[in-house]
């Protein structure tokens, strides 16, 4: 665990810092510097707001992320990265809490990133997720940090592989990524993390028709929950729908069967054989070589994003752009072009 550094340098750094994010003007070298020893040092206050930065779309901010992500990459990709997606009301927050405090009772130390759905109305987010997890979020031990997904795809949100980053940098040796919700696109949190959990219920209607192909094909645990009282029946029975339906399909980028358990996450019945799944795929990882191919992958996972991030912005960012898109809207609203041209004229700048 990391040694924490003394409150008053925790303090001057901090405030600093949010001064800096504040104004007009980037965090100087010199406070980025502070910044980036307090996080190393497992200032947890500081941890969130080095991800507040990095979440940030100000031009400034993203100079300064860069920055700090530069000194934390070094002390960065030796945790273990789990994704858990799926559909709503399938308990995936209680499992969440119920396998972190596992972990905190061994020894380890638990970031949760949690993505929340963003309103394309208002781009508003409710970031529940604390008070989903409250018991987890008071520990010591322990980091969780709900973030909007805004209009990202993908079930994560734009900064999340470099939240998981400045997590690691900050001594969480496992991380746990909880996308928005199961959905077709929401295989690319599988990119950023080692192993990816699909969480399901049953009795909520035709099970293999309710999840798309996609996820079924990237998962590596399959968990029926919600296996308790008088729903143990239909759970077990789902449970064997799944295993007969993943004979179907190929195994996982890991190369390794897609594992199918029911629990109960409220209980705390089956979670312990989960926990036990995710050790011993953890050391076929690391003694098998495939943990440090998975970082160079998830590495150029994240160079792919942030290039189709960098030409969005760099559109956006072009003089006349937004008076050219309402112009593109307006002619493609009227049928005097097709979506396909108007595309053409705005990269054309004609």
């Amino acid at each position: 665990m990391p040694k924490a550094s003394s409150p008053s340098s925790q303090e001057n750094a901090s405030r600093a810092a949010i001064e800096r994010i504040r104004s007009k003007h980037a965090p100087s070298q010199e406070v980025i510097a502070k910044w980036g020893e307090a996080i190393v040092a497992g200032d947890r206050k500081m941890l969130a707001r080095g991800i507040s930065l990095v979440e940030s779309e100000r031009p400034q901010d993203r100079r300064a992320a860069e920055q700090l992500l530069k000194r934390l990459l070094p002390f960065s990709g030796k945790s273990v990265r789990v994704g858990v997606t799926g559909v709503p009301g399938a308990g995936k927050s209680t499992l969440i809490e119920r396998i972190g405090l596992a972990w905190i009772a061994k020894g380890q130390r638990v970031a949760v990133l949690a993505v929340d759905p963003s309103s394309r109305r208002t781009g508003g987010s409710v970031l529940g997720d604390k008070t989903r997890m409250d018991e987890l979020a008071r520990s010591t031990e322990a980091f969780v940090r709900p973030s909007p997904a805004g209009q990202t795809l993908g079930g994560v949100a734009r900064a999340t592989g470099e939240a998981i980053v400045l997590c690691e940098a900050a001594g969480f040796d496992r991380i746990v990524v909880e996308t928005v919700g199961v959905g077709q696109s929401e295989t690319e949190v599988r990119e950023l993390t080692d192993f990816f959990v699909l969480v399901l219920i049953a009795g909520a209607g035709d099970e293999l028709q309710g999840i798309k192909r996609g996820v079924l094909e990237w998962a590596d645990v399959l968990l029926v929950n919600k296996c308790d009282g008088d729903n143990v029946e239909r759970a077990k029975a789902a449970t064997a729908r799944y295993v007969r339906a993943l004979d179907m399909l190929p195994p996982p980028p890991s190369g390794e069967a897609c594992q199918v358990i029911a629990l109960s996450a409220l209980q705390g019945d089956g979670v312990p054989d989960f926990l036990e799944i995710l050790r011993e795929r953890e050391a076929l990882l690391r003694t098998s070589g495939q943990y440090e191919a998975l970082r160079v992958e998830q590495r150029i996972g994240s160079l792919n994003r942030l290039v189709r991030a960098s030409a969005l912005q760099f559109l956006r960012d072009r003089p006349g752009f937004s008076e050219g898109w309402d112009q593109a809207v307006i002619d493609v609203k009227a049928g005097r072009t097709t979506p396909y041209s108007a595309i053409e004229k705005l990269i054309s700048g004609a």
